[in-house]
C-alpha cells in the first residue's frame, strides 16, 4: 500500500496541480571545481531537461511554463520546481530574490527546491523557513543510493551522515523534505536498492522520488555503457524492485515519482523507458494485480 502524490494534492490543495519546471541559474559543487567538474556520472543537464529557459524574470517563466500546461489544469494551482543543478548554491540574497517572486506569484501554491545535502547552511535553511511561513517549501535532496561504493562511482560527492543531518536540519525547520532514489545503479542488486528505499523511509523524510536509471548520450556512465561495464534493467525487473521499495517504506510516506524519463534525445538506454505511457499503464497493471494502491505522480 502506498501514498500518491494525487491523494497528497487532493488533500492540501483540493486537487490535481501541476510542477511548472523553472530555471534558477545555478551551477554545482560537482561542476565548478569545488568537488570535481565533471558532474555526477549520470547527469547531463543537472536534471533540467524540462525546465524554462533563463528569462529577465522569474515571473516570465512561470507564465511560460504555465502557457504549455494550462489546458491540462482547470484548477488553475502551480507548484513553483527550481529543478537545474543544485538550487542553494548561491548567495544568500540571490536565493531570497529568486524564492521570494515565485511564491509572491498569485497562482504558485508551493515551492519546491531540488538541491543537495551538502548546500544548506544555516543561514538557507532560515530563508527557506521564513518563506514556508509564507506559502509551502518543499526540499529535495539526490541521494540516490546509501551504499559507499555506489556513491563513490556515481560521484555523489557526500556521505551518508551528510544527508542525515540535512533531512534532521530541515524538519526542524518545519520544512517538507522529499528524497530522491535511483533504481538500477551499476553493481547494486536488488536488495542494495530496496535497503536505500527502507533507509530513506526511515529517515524523516516526508516524500520519496523514485527514479529509473538512464544512459543518457554525453555522459561518463554512457561510455561505461558502451563499454560493456553494466546492464540497464529490463520492466519487468525494474517493477519488480520498484515493488519492493515501496513494501520497504511506510504507508505514511508520499510517493512523489514511480519512475522517470529522460531527454529522449539524448536516450541511450533503456529505450523501454521512452515509451512512458505504456510504463506507467504496466506499473499500475502489476500494483493492482499485487494489491499495492493505484497511484500517480507529477
Amino acid at each position: 500500500m502506498y501514498r500518491s502524490l494525487n491523494d497528497e494534492m487532493r488533500e492540501k490543495f483540493g486537487g490535481k496541480v501541476y510542477k511548472l519546471a523553472l530555471e534558477g541559474g545555478f551551477t554545482c559543487p560537482n561542476r565548478d571545481g569545488t568537488l570535481g567538474s565533471r558532474g555526477c556520472i549520470f547527469c547531463l543537464g543537472g536534471s533540467g531537461d524540462f525546465a524554462e529557459k533563463p528569462c529577465d524574470s522569474v515571473a516570465e517563466q512561470i507564465e511560460k511554463a504555465k502557457a504549455r500546461v494550462a489546458h491540462k489544469n482547470p484548477c488553475g494551482k502551480y507548484i513553483a520546481y527550481f529543478q537545474s543543478y543544485t538550487n542553494t548554491y548561491g548567495p544568500v540574497s540571490r536565493l531570497r530574490e529568486l524564492f521570494t517572486e515565485a511564491v509572491g506569484h498569485p497562482d504558485i501554491c508551493a515551492l519546491s527546491i531540488g538541491t543537495r545535502p551538502d548546500c544548506l547552511s544555516d543561514e538557507v535553511i532560515k530563508l527557506l523557513k521564513e518563506l514556508n511561513s509564507q506559502k509551502p517549501v518543499w526540499v529535495e535532496l539526490g541521494l540516490q543510493t546509501i551504499h559507499p561504493k555506489t556513491a563513490e562511482y556515481i560521484r555523489r560527492g557526500y556521505p551518508l551522515e551528510v544527508f542525515d543531518s540535512a533531512v534532521e536540519r530541515l524538519k526542524a525547520a518545519g520544512i517538507y523534505v522529499i528524497v530522491h532514489m535511483i533504481i538500477g545503479l551499476p553493481g547494486e542488486t536488488p536488495e542494495m536498492v530496496a535497503e536505500t528505499a527502507e533507509y530513506i523511509g526511515k529517515s524523516g523524510a516526508d516524500g520519496i522520488k523514485l527514479q529509473l536509471l538512464h544512459v543518457l548520450r554525453g555522459t561518463d556512465l554512457a561510455a561505461d555503457y558502451e563499454a560493456g561495464l553494466f546492464r540497464t534493467l529490463e520492466l519487468e525487473e525494474y517493477i519488480e524492485i520498484l515493488e519492493e521499495c515501496i513494501r520497504r517504506i511506510p504507508p505514511e510516506m508520499t510517493v512523489h515519482r514511480l519512475t522517470g524519463d529522460g531527454s529522449k534525445k539524448h536516450l541511450v538506454a533503456p529505450l523501454w523507458s521512452a515509451d512512458k505511457k505504456r510504463v506507467l499503464n504496466t506499473i499500475n497493471a502489476s500494483f493492482k494485480r499485487d494489491n499495492l494502491v493505484q497511484g500517480s505522480a507529477l
